[in-house]
């Protein structure tokens, strides 16, 4: 195994009583990352992969201590938008250590991409369509290039977000040599890309295996590039019951089958960076007795955490204010009127009571990058643990926030 920590964090391997401090001192609900653990993951993906271009895929976690935390690392950044890259830059990525991955980008995309570029010429754009390539020359983008492909051959933890084979994303794999041959004429074309999905585990090796090697077969087609990225969705698990990801065969698996190439392997990982990192705290509001299970009320909502409702994910959940209850049959559920606003149902769990303190696990991925203010709740606020210590790296939205941008709409109406 490598460095860099043990291979996964569970639930149980956070100081509970650290934890019921920090619900106390900040309130919930409220979303903690260990950036030590961030740095760990890091570390451990450079060793698995030590000759390979490593990137974080920022969408996972956009927040300023993480994203300085994996620039420290010697982590890249791969953002989906533009309001990523901007991020990327402010926590001090420099340009050369910038992708911006477009995905049917919007005009305002390209036109602060770009503008941006001028001034960090060395960062690089990857697109999904010959479209896109047109659109970036008509905004005088000359630079480094590099093609996403489609292998038509996807893996992931959900329907939902199983991207190799979905044809929204990037360019067929058979039309990309004729693609990259005319772009040559006008670009620095340095790479070719692709991305199976996320949320791969070993059961998904050989879908992830099929994709690289599509991918070795392209490069050694399209010739003379810098790289080839073959994208993350390297799983974390969820349930308690589940093995880490072995990332040492996920490394040897991909070398094997990408083959001799004269470009330098790249990954894109997100999740893995930042998914045991997390947890979100929540306090209990109402016990409800119902036939044959125990309703428990959380603060936390699906605005909170969004992976439940979203794709039916599974999250560890432990009662850190009287693990030792006997335990019972409960409906963990939000307060967000919906159906899907529930985050376990039928677990077991010792017998929660008002304002007791749950803490649901492995919420650093697609946690607070996914909150939102449906149903106009405010969004929680993040405290980081680091070695001098906890400190709150966003605050707590009000209501007053919620309805800011209304308020003050009149002042942004031209004349």
């Amino acid at each position: 195994m490598s460095g860099g920590g043990p291979a996964v964090r569970r639930l149980s391997d956070w100081d509970r009583e650290h934890l019921l401090s920090l619900a106390d001192e900040f309130g919930s609900p409220l979303y903690v990352t260990d950036l030590r653990r961030v740095r760990e993951n890091c570390h451990r993906l450079r060793e698995a992969f030590p000759e390979a271009h490593v990137s974080y895929a920022v969408k996972a976690h956009a927040g300023r201590a993480v994203l300085e935390t994996v620039r420290e690392a010697g982590v890249d950044a791969e953002c989906a938008s533009a309001g990523e890259v901007e991020r990327a830059l402010d926590a001090g990525f420099p340009g050369e250590r910038v992708r911006y991955t477009a995905v049917n980008p919007p005009d305002a995309d390209l036109d602060h991409v770009v503008s941006r570029w001028e001034s960090n010429p060395e960062m690089t754009v990857t697109v999904g369509a010959a479209d896109t390539i047109d659109r970036l020359r008509e905004r005088g983008f000359d630079g480094r290039l590099c093609l996403r492909a489609n292998p038509g051959v996807g893996a992931g933890h959900h329907e939902k977000v199983t991207t190799g084979g979905h044809a929204k994303f990037g360019i067929p794999i058979d039309r990309v040599p004729d693609i990259a041959a005319d772009a040559r004429d006008e670009f620095d074309l340095v790479g070719v890309h692709a991305h199976a999905g996320s949320g791969i585990s070993g059961d998904d090796l050989s879908a992830h295996r099929e994709l690289v090697r599509r991918m070795g077969d392209l490069a050694r087609e399209v010739g003379d590039l810098e790289f080839v990225d073959v994208g993350g969705g390297f799983g974390v698990p969820y349930r308690e019951d589940e093995p880490p990801l072995d990332l040492d065969a996920v490394a040897d698996a991909t070398r094997e089958a990408l083959g001799e190439v004269d470009a330098r392997l790249a990954i894109e990982p997100g999740r893995y960076v930042v998914a045991d990192a997390g947890v979100l705290l929540s306090r209990v509001n109402t016990v409800k007795e119902a036939p044959e299970t125990t309703v428990v009320g959380i603060d936390a909502g699906m605005t909170t955490l969004l992976r439940p409702a979203m794709y039916d994910a599974y999250h560890a959940i432990s009662n850190l204010s009287r693990p030792d209850a006997d335990p019972v049959s409960t409906i963990v559920a939000g307060p967000v009127c919906e159906t899907s606003d529930v985050f376990a149902d039928g677990r077991e769990l010792p017998e929660p009571e008002r304002g007791d303190c749950l803490a649901l696990g492995n919420a650093g991925a697609y946690g607070y990058e996914m909150a939102s203010t449906y149903n106009s709740r405010p969004r929680p606020p993040e405290v980081v643990l680091d070695a001098d210590g906890p400190r709150l790296a966003r605050r707590r939205e009000t209501l007053d926030d919620v309805t800011a941008l209304e308020r003050t709409a009149s002042e942004h109406i031209p004349n």
